[in-house]
């Protein structure tokens, strides 16, 4: 049998205000056809399906599509919540979806409710093995502890007594026979941590969770984090399918295909997808990026740049997208030149000598770069329409 572990769609998200639906629906259909060519039996989707709770009527259309399109492939899917996702919402109707293949694990009742299936026939006396796919949607700890029996209200207890949940069924489901188990867990897992040592981590005021909690397990299948990365053979992150921010411009975004067997886990392998659009992280003078080659492949890029010019540059932003039209962030970063004292706006007030150098020290305070004649002249004239008028009333 093999597994194709993915997470963290956000579908319905944007990436600096540029709509991603159809970079979403380019990643559907290479989904789509990755499981038929690679001969999928299941996709794993580890949480963070929506970006947000409620999710736009075509953002649902497209889970549909994808959904429909998957199980005609002839895939069966298991699905948990994120923490973006609203739990009751995806999980409506999860029973009528059940008979179409689509299983949906976004309850707490649900945790030592697997979706089995069969590895083997066995030999006539002895049942063959089987697969057990147990889902653990995001836990919020307030929320959950009471309802898990968990001591204390942290991600450590909640997501310990949810894995204590899933042992429990295993170890009765194996008194019977064979069982592999893979979990979906929506978490953030932290390697080399003992969960007897460390009761509550944060890292980053981030809640995690020591990786020993899914020791046993055949398969866990993170969601979460959005770059795909290991934790230990057993345990993996696939990341999202798509960079979200500028900080996964170098991610290699793909998800991770699984074989299992009557023996277990036999193998995983990388699966990666295809960008729609690169992005880019550049820096420099606005001169040297607007003439050198070596950036020419940034044209046809979302681009995040920062400018080290001394002085911001006028129109930096129109100058820019004239070589590159999809500049979504600028920054500047001052290098070099004289570097001016650091200043309060309080302090810039008491010195302004009149009226033209306080809009002019405003100018300076807010965008980093003196008045130049031409702006001098534009704020004089407008100073001295306002005092015409004050005159006149």
């Amino acid at each position: 049998m093999r597994l194709l572990h993915t997470s963290d769609w956000h579908l319905g998200r944007s990436f600096h205000g540029v709509g991603m639906l159809d970079a979403q629906r380019s990643f559907v259909d290479q989904l789509v056809s990755a499981v038929t060519e690679n001969a999928v039996d299941v996709v794993l989707i580890a949480g963070d399906v929506y970006d947000r709770a409620l999710p736009g009527v075509d953002v649902v259309g497209l889970l549909d599509d994808a959904l429909v399109r998957l199980t005609a492939a002839g895939a069966t899917v298991v699905l948990t919540s994120g923490n973006h996702d609203s739990a009751i919402r995806l999980g409506f109707a999860s029973r009528l979806l059940e008979r179409g293949g689509v299983h949906l694990r976004t309850r707490l009742a649900d945790l030592d409710q697997p979706v089995v299936l069969p590895l083997g026939t066995g030999d006539g006396e002895t049942p063959g093995a089987v697969l057990a796919i147990y889902g653990i949607p995001w836990l919020e700890p307030r929320l959950v502890a009471e309802q898990l029996g968990a001591e204390t209200a942290s991600h450590f207890e909640v997501t310990r007594a949810a894995t204590d949940r899933i042992r429990a069924d295993l170890a009765q489901r194996s008194a019977a026979g064979t069982v592999h188990s893979v979990v979906l867990a929506h978490t953030f897992a932290s390697g080399g941590i003992s969960s007897d040592s460390e009761r509550d981590l944060s890292i980053g005021g981030v809640g995690a969770v020591p990786l020993d909690l899914f020791d046993g397990f055949s398969y866990t299948a993170l969601g979460h984090l959005h770059g795909r990365q290991s934790l230990s053979p057993q345990v993996r992150y696939s990341g999202s399918p798509l960079a979200y921010s500028f900080s996964e411009a170098k991610h290699t975004k793909g998800s991770w295909l699984i074989d299992v067997g009557p023996d277990g886990v036999t193998g995983v392998s990388e699966l990666t997808w295809e960008a729609p659009r690169k992005l880019a992280v550049i820096r420099g003078e606005i001169s040297e990026l607007l003439e050198s080659a070596e950036h020419s492949w940034a044209e046809e890029a979302y681009c995040q740049i920062t400018l080290t010019d001394a002085q911001r540059p006028a129109q930096a932003m129109e100058r820019l997208r004239a070589r590159f039209p999809d500049t979504l962030v600028l920054g500047f970063d001052p290098q070099g030149g004289a570097v001016k004292a650091s200043k309060s706006y309080s302090s810039r007030l008491a010195e302004a000598r009149d009226d033209l150098s306080l809009c002019c020290g405003f100018l300076d305070h807010v965008r980093g770069r003196d008045a130049d004649d031409a702006e001098q002249s534009a704020i004089a004239a407008a100073l001295d329409n306002v005092r015409l008028r004050e005159a006149s009333l």
